[in-house]
């Protein structure tokens, strides 16, 4: 790995990052607390593009800033495990198995369809 490399994953993956937070805010502000809508939309959308970039079947160093450092960082795991465990606490039950069900199903469903969009281009 090259530094220019290295210096791209940072860039990349600060600015996937801030992105996640910018999205995540906005969908919140606009649908309430109840449920995590702004992690599912960052999550799927994310898929989608990991999915895409994928079938693309970019070099190894393209995968590495456009499939880790930018949908990496743009996704969140963490996140979406913190608030179904969050919904939960809260008894929440109905709404932490949609997060579940919703975020797993899509999820896949969403990568899929970026695979087959991008193999297609």
């Amino acid at each position: 790995m090259t530094v220019v490399l290295w210096v791209g994953v940072v860039l990349i993956g600060g600015a996937g990052s801030v992105l996640r937070f910018a999205v995540d805010g906005v969908i919140a502000s606009r649908t309430g607390s109840a449920f995590p809508y702004g992690t599912l939309v960052v999550n799927l959308s994310g898929a989608v593009l990991l999915g895409l970039i994928t079938g693309l079947a970019p070099g190894r160093d393209e995968a590495l800033l456009a499939g880790t450092a930018a949908v990496g960082s743009y996704t969140t795991f963490s996140t979406w495990m913190f608030e179904t465990q969050r919904l939960g606490e809260d008894r929440q039950m109905r709404n932490l198995a949609a997060n579940v069900v919703v975020s797993l199903f899509a999820g896949v469903a969403a990568a899929a369809l970026g695979r087959l969009v991008g193999s297609h281009l």
